[in-house]
């Protein structure tokens, strides 16, 4: 209980989960050839603005990534359409365990470096929607979504109206 919610949680618990996202973004930089951007973004139109980095492959191939540094947790973006929100719920009932959420974020991470994203756009009669498969060791999880005619419009003309499958990351030479 926290300033007397029941449920609520000291969120400073999950600050395990920042270093590991820390450590897991200089280790991709180091071993990869990414751009590394660093910037501060809303997550949402009324929402505060929080520190992003981003690792986007030289090759466009390869699929970029974007972590959001947000309270409590992390939220995640893999190529166009894949976002995970770490803890999902950060209360104590849920009690999500950080270790463990570190883990889901480097394993789901390599399955990205080592080309298992897979997206698209599908339409249909009530309108368009995204389709985004993570297939990777330890990670095979399937996503869509409902896309806005101008979000569809934008994907089509990007290239997005087949399947893509993005290519694996380049390592760095030694």
């Amino acid at each position: 209980m926290v300033d007397g919610k029941p449920g609520a949680t000291e969120t400073d618990r999950f600050a395990t989960l920042h270093e590991a996202a820390e450590s897991l973004l200089d280790e991709l930089t180091d071993r990869y050839l990414v751009e590394r951007r660093e910037s501060k973004e809303p997550l949402g139109l009324d929402d505060a603005l929080v520190r992003t980095v981003r690792l986007i492959p030289r090759m466009p191939t390869g699929a970029p990534l974007a972590i959001n540094f947000a309270e409590p947790g992390l939220m995640v973006r893999f190529g166009r359409w894949w976002t995970e929100t770490l803890p999902a719920c950060a209360c104590d009932i849920c009690d999500e365990d950080p270790k463990l959420l570190a883990e889901q974020l480097r394993t789901h991470a390599d399955a990205l470096i080592e080309g298992g994203l897979w997206e698209r756009v599908r339409r249909g009669l009530s309108g368009s929607w995204f389709e985004t498969r993570l297939i990777g060791t330890g990670v095979k999880s399937d996503r869509e979504g409902p896309l806005s005619a101008a979000g569809a419009r934008d994907a089509r003309r990007g290239g997005f109206a087949a399947p893509i499958q993005w290519a694996p990351w380049q390592r760095r030479s030694l």
